[in-house]
């Protein structure tokens, strides 16, 4: 006979339906014979009172940034130069510790240290021929007050009698304990957006490899803070905050004003003429996205007029520069460039040339996987989830586009979880993407130097771009095949899909007989 060492809980309930991937994944079952081995049969889920998977997950988050500014802090060692304190970039240190972070080289080159507001200050530099040019802060509008913001605080710390650094160092160490609350909130609104059932896959987004290379690299975490928060506000059937957080992620980078088109397309099928008009209230769906698309709109110009207005010509250098920039180095265009010799749609521009041809090609290329990426999402058997097509539209655009910067990666990240939570291959994805940092770093450091020749970063970028159209590859098999799909099973439909989710799929959609769907279903 066995006695309990103390009164049973009153409430006995448990979250069987959790998934439990100590049980369903053999990775983390491998990985859980390191602390004693799988959940038991007859354990009671969900009735932890302090270590929640939330809560676990925050740590796991906070442990893997701990480790992220730990890979970045040999660039903000201090040093004597010349009887004075500097960082100690010399002879390519940057590249060789593999420590490169934007934030440190753009407190001076955004003139950030002379207490400048971003928009309104400029300067001038010489381009590759000599020739002078006028220069002002080159971030979206959120994403230059946000720098703005973090210099702020490291000037008013470097006044005060806390311990001092050099000014560079106070400001990037703001910056990164900011990044770190922005990537906790998007884990935060990944878990949720996930499901009580499949809480658990956000764990990946908390021990991402990709996390501990580009936490700090730039400061895109801000961005996929409001992406992921709008994506969540959209799945609590909460259109307009959507939109306003969706818009905000605009103001800091594009990509979240990207997640508008799946939310349109999925509301553009599930809209239902006659007498059924009203079954989802009284906007119905396409008027309910509209509404969150209205309210991006809205909030991008709020955030984005009073700069446009006071310092047009601040404003307009994001958009300059981005219309100017050639291809970058770990682009599908270079990367052919570099194993072919082949100069380019363009030819062979000068520094501050437009590639106007580079511009067209790439923007065409995005439309038409929009297109097709819509096309699915219309004519497949049953509704596709939301985080599927998002992720598909954000992979296309980085895939297409003429600059993956390496820190870009991290908006893949919440979405692939969420649209492929099938942890070994992420992980695999994952962590090619996170090393492709290695053959950069000595690419960039130069064959002078002995760093490595073009052709070693470039190779690794085709394998990262390999992966990612595999893992677009395995999200449209789920689309076209939704009982493989993971999050489908047991009764659920799209746990992020707010209106949408469970909602009937008509069978005879208004739409013409070419975008709808092959087999059509009835789904509630």
């Amino acid at each position: 006979m066995y006695v309990s060492p103390a009164p049973p809980a009153a409430d006995l309930r448990s979250a069987d339906d959790r998934d439990k991937p100590s049980r369903t994944d053999a990775l983390t079952s491998q990985l859980a014979d390191v602390i004693g081995g799988p959940v038991g049969d007859h354990a009671v889920i969900g009735r932890v009172r302090f270590w929640t998977p939330m809560r676990v997950m925050m740590a796991f988050a906070v442990v893997f940034l701990a480790f992220s500014w730990f890979g970045k802090a040999a660039c903000i060692q201090q040093t004597d130069m010349d009887g004075a304190l500097g960082l100690d970039w010399n002879n390519g240190r940057q590249y060789t510790a593999m420590c490169y972070s934007d934030t440190v080289p753009l407190y001076g080159a955004e003139r950030l240290n002379e207490g400048a507001f971003p928009y309104k200050k400029k300067w001038t530099e010489f381009d590759g021929n000599g020739r002078p040019q006028v220069r002002y802060m080159e971030y979206p509008v959120l994403s230059g007050l946000f720098q703005y913001g973090g210099m702020g605080i490291a000037k008013a710390w470097k006044q005060s009698p806390l311990p001092s650094a050099l000014e560079v160092v106070i400001y990037f160490n703001v910056v990164a304990v900011l990044l770190s609350m922005a990537w906790l909130v998007t884990i935060w609104a990944s878990a949720l957006l996930a499901g009580g059932r499949r809480v658990w896959d956000a764990a990946l987004i908390a021990l991402s490899p990709l996390v501990l290379v580009h936490a700090f690299t730039n400061f895109d975490a801000l961005a996929t803070a409001f992406a992921a928060g709008g994506l969540l506000a959209w799945a609590r059937r909460r259109p307009v905050l959507a939109g306003i957080l969706l818009g905000l992620g605009g103001a800091a980078k594009l990509y979240p004003l990207l997640l508008l088109g799946p939310i349109l397309m999925l509301c553009l099928r599930a809209e239902r003429r006659g007498e059924d008009a009203q079954s989802f209230g009284p906007l119905g769906p396409l008027r309910t996205g509209g509404a969150t698309a209205a309210a991006a709109v809205i909030t991008w110009l709020t955030v984005n007029a009073p700069i446009a207005v006071l310092y047009p010509n601040g404003w307009r250098e994001f958009f300059r520069l981005n219309t100017e920039r050639h291809a970058d180095p770990d682009s599908i265009y270079n990367v052919i460039t570099s194993f072919t010799g082949w100069t380019g749609f363009d030819g062979v521009l000068d520094s501050g040339e437009t590639p106007a041809i580079l511009n067209v090609v790439s923007l065409l290329l995005f439309a038409a996987a929009c297109a097709g990426i819509g096309w699915i999402g219309l004519t497949a058997a049953r509704r596709p989830r939301l985080a599927q097509l998002a992720f598909l539209v954000v992979a296309a655009f980085l895939l297409t586009n003429k600059v993956w910067s390496p820190q870009y990666s991290l908006w893949l990240v919440p979405l692939a979880v969420l649209a492929l939570p099938q942890r070994r291959i992420l992980l695999a994805w994952m962590t090619i993407d996170a090393l492709v940092w290695v053959p950069r770093m000595y690419y960039y450091l130069g064959t002078d130097k002995k760093g490595l020749p073009e052709q070693w970063f470039t190779g690794t970028v085709i394998l990262r771009d390999l992966a990612v159209i595999a893992l677009c590859i395995l999200v449209i098999r789920h689309i076209y095949r939704p009982a493989e799909d993971p999050v489908r099973r047991d009764g659920i439909d799209d746990p992020s899909g707010g209106i949408l989710n469970h909602a009937p799929d008509p069978v005879h959609p208004w739409l013409p007989p070419l975008l709808r769907p092959r087999t059509p279903t009835l789904v509630s």
